[in-house]
């Protein structure tokens, strides 16, 4: 029935999506393995792709060539770049999608992919023999051999879902849980463990009473996610709205506690820290009077609304109940109950940097498996583990992202050094090198490197590149000509910037912190420079960063360099940290455990300490 396969996928949520794709279009037959054909990549919590470091990640992916960036463009209802009013480094872009259409996108794009088959059934076990992956078993006892097999299992191995005093086995509304590979994974000694994730009650939009809510439009000129010339920014866009919770609210929710999962010990693993239910945040923020609610629609067509920030498992009477307390919402229907649902887990110090297991030769985790939480996060490392598993079939090198290469980067490397006992999230802070890694950069930073493995397209390739050389130009342009004081001082007059008293480069007064781009387009020399070159947003946007930030991107990229030379420093496979007498116990029980593979991942691991680090690299001879 099978032939063996390069590459099986084992799920097709986000993580599943990206493996499959990057995997089939690198050249390798693969396999997407799926419950449910008709739940491709379903957005099973909130419609909205992107936000803080999660958008840029979603930039990454597409940089990469992976399809999350188009099919958000293409199934958009509403954009916006979040953190405008702060440096480039912060602004994050975020869309509202529509659910129904983004699933179909994605569905669409995977069936027009060379290479990649298609087959609905549960994988219950896996093929393994002398520690190397053989491939999968379903659960009609089916075998499918495979060189490698990527597992991507988001909420489904031995999910359980809560509402209120009930629960039952899911792997999200509607849909059964899957069995069988937690146990074949602990029979070769994987560590596993237990999480918790959950999700909003959906309701009928015509019960709501928007006039009592306020406004929430999308960006005046929206933006898009995709570098590619596949997609177009939204012409029209869907109004969201934002309502909030009251006292009379939280004095309802709190009436279910005594019924509540979470709070009754059914619910025994730990959840999202930074998006907690309901519940959870009027019991740890009791002196706050009131929460916003966010009231996003779930379509262009369809009138489901989902209740962003209303995450909740308490009694379905409960949650009715005080709802309908919030403004706007006193007449609300329900089209489903908010629920919470704990699943297994395995603790990501158990992988290497491609995402393949350490204990399996050519399996890979990606996404909630690995502990994360949100869809840019699983998406991402399944991108990356398709990517090593096809370069693992091929016999070439994977493809590891550094730190200061990418979010991607600084994601799969707190995971693996440091693990996570609790649902992790991206956020801009977890990254040293922010300024390096900003949304509008992801092409100059990624593109050449997926060119390289044969993912992004050529066509992708020339384009950043022209990218790359017309705002090199125009920094150049800004840097090589000048303007008097009598053009300038106007302006800069405007703005309270102190007046020029003898003519200078216009690099020096686009560095001044009161003058923007707005600013240098009323100089005609700089009009002219666009119109004869005809430069686009982005490159003009590009270029902007560029003078505005060179100082502190220049400091970055030292800093940046004084890690790599760390990173050059390789640890042998199978040192054996406990002769090293010097050393603190703690610090060999880390080591021994996590298997750094170079000295600057030895210095990330919680524990270690830099009297530590020093005594290694005099151990090894520096």
């Amino acid at each position: 029935m099978f032939n063996t396969y390069d590459v099986i996928v084992v799920g097709a949520g986000h993580a599943g999506c990206e493996a499959a794709a990057s995997a089939a279009n690198m050249g390798c037959k693969t396999l997407l393995v799926t419950m449910s054909l008709q739940n491709i990549a379903q957005m099973s919590c909130n419609p909205a792709m992107g936000g803080i470091a999660k958008g840029q990640i979603v930039r990454e992916i597409d940089a990469l060539g992976g399809y999350s960036g188009i099919v958000s463009d293409k199934t958009a209802i509403q954009f916006k770049m979040l953190n405008k009013s702060k440096g480039p480094a912060m602004w994050s872009p975020r869309v509202q999608s529509d659910r129904m259409r983004f699933a179909e996108e994605w569905r669409l794009m995977l069936e027009n992919t060379p290479n990649l088959d298609f087959y609905q059934e549960m994988v219950k076990g896996l093929l393994i023999k002398n520690n190397k992956i053989k491939g999968v078993v379903t659960s009609l006892g089916i075998e499918i051999k495979a060189k490698t097999v990527v597992l991507t299992n988001g909420t489904f191995l031995n999910g359980l879902i809560h509402i209120g005093e009930k629960q039952f086995g899911g792997g999200r509304a509607g849909e059964s849980a899957a069995f069988g590979i937690t146990e074949d994974l602990k029979k070769v000694g994987f560590e596993a463990g237990r999480m918790k994730t959950g999700t909003p009650p959906r309701v009928d939009g015509r019960s709501l009473d928007y006039s009592k809510m306020r406004e929430e439009p999308g960006d005046e000129v929206p933006d898009k996610f995709s570098y590619s010339d596949e997609t177009k920014p939204l012409i029209h866009q869907k109004l969201c709205h934002m309502t909030y919770t009251s006292l009379d609210v939280h004095d309802i929710l709190r009436e279910g506690f005594d019924r509540s999962p979470m709070f009754n010990g059914r619910i025994k693993s730990i959840g999202p820290r930074y998006c907690p239910s309901i519940e959870d945040k009027i019991n740890r923020f009791a002196d706050k009077e009131r929460h916003q609610l966010f009231v996003e629609p779930e379509g262009w067509h369809t009138v489901e609304v989902y209740v962003n920030g209303f995450s909740t498992s308490l009694p379905e009477d409960i949650q009715y109940k005080a709802l309908s307390s919030v403004a706007g919402f006193e007449n609300v229907k329900f089209f489903r109950p908010g629920y919470a649902i704990e699943y297994d887990y395995f603790p990501p110090t158990q992988l290497k940097h491609t995402l393949e297991t350490k204990l399996v030769d050519g399996l890979y985790f990606a996404g909630q498996i690995n502990g994360t939480t949100g869809y840019e996060e699983a998406a991402s490392q399944g991108l990356m583990a398709g990517i090593n598993a096809a370069l693992k079939v091929k016999e070439q090198e994977p493809l590891i992202l550094r730190r200061d290469e990418a979010y991607i980067g600084v994601l799969i490397d707190d995971l693996i050094t440091k693990g996570t006992e609790e649902p992790y999230r991206m956020f801009t802070s977890r990254a040293e090198y922010r300024t390096l890694l900003r949304q509008d950069n992801a092409d100059f930073r990624l593109t050449p490197k997926s060119f390289q493995i044969g993912l992004a397209s050529e066509k992708r390739m020339r384009r950043m590149e022209y990218k790359f050389n017309e705002s090199e130009k125009m920094v150049d342009f800004f840097k090589e000509t000048s303007i008097t004081p009598q053009e300038t001082n106007p302006i800069l007059e405007e703005k309270e910037s102190s007046p020029m008293t003898q003519s200078d480069k216009m690099f020096k007064v686009f560095s001044r912190p009161q003058i923007d781009l707005n600013d240098m387009l009323k100089f005609e020399k700089v009009q002219n420079y666009i119109h004869e070159n005809n430069l686009d947003k982005e490159i003009i946007e590009q270029a902007e960063i560029q003078v505005k930030y060179s100082g502190y991107i220049e400091k970055e990229r030292n800093n940046a360099e004084k890690l790599i030379r760390l990173e050059d420093i390789k640890i042998p496979t199978n040192f054996d940290y406990h002769k090293i007498k010097s050393m603190s116990i703690e610090a060999k029980q880390k080591l021994s455990a996590i298997r750094p593979v170079t000295i600057s991942q030895a210095s990330r691991i919680s524990g270690v300490s830099p009297a530590d680090i020093s005594v290694l690299l005099i151990y090894m001879g520096r």
